[in-house]
């Protein structure tokens, strides 16, 4: 049976859309029960980082919980998230989960959450983003926040459900 990896992220979940703080959580460990996660743009600038601690420090297994401010709108929607342990002998980075992360602000702030949306025939995002924002112009904002369904905005088919940022 396969063990538990050092560090495991539950929340959040790949091309989640997140909120200002970010919230992250996890079961894992590290040395001196200690581990780092940040927050980076598309551009890979570092927007966040906080110390998590999370086990007793001696290889045990305990749930983290943590928040990462942004401080500010992030300057493209895309980001991710990565949380790793720094080793004590030269501070490479270990066991890095790595999660893209999709910014709720930058594409509706502030941001609120997302209804669902169930594509039905004819539909386009710019037709969506008309009917939910009353500006077909605004269909980035469905693109983006759904990038790990799409990968072109002109392409979307019948019985996808999409979130909607609002």
């Amino acid at each position: 049976m396969p063990g538990f990896a050092p560090i495991t992220v539950r929340q959040p979940q790949a091309f989640d859309i997140v909120d200002d703080p970010i919230a992250v959580c996890g079961i894992g460990t590290g040395f001196e029960a200690t581990f780092s996660a940040r927050v980076s743009d598309a551009d890979g600038n570092e927007l966040s980082r906080i110390s998590i601690t999370a086990g007793l420090g001696n290889g045990a297994l305990g749930n983290f919980h943590g928040e990462l401010p942004l401080g500010a709108v992030p300057g493209s929607p895309q980001g991710t998230l990565e949380v790793f342990e720094a080793s004590a002998e030269d501070g490479t980075e270990l066991h890095k989960i790595v999660v893209p992360i999709t910014f709720g602000r930058t594409l509706v702030d502030p941001y609120g959450g997302f209804l669902q949306y169930t594509v039905e025939g004819g539909d386009t995002l710019a037709g969506i983003a008309r009917r939910f924002y009353g500006e077909a112009n605004l269909f980035h904002r469905l693109f983006e926040s759904n990038r790990d369904q799409l990968t072109d905005p002109d392409r979307i088919f019948p019985g996808q459900v999409l979130r909607i940022p609002q």
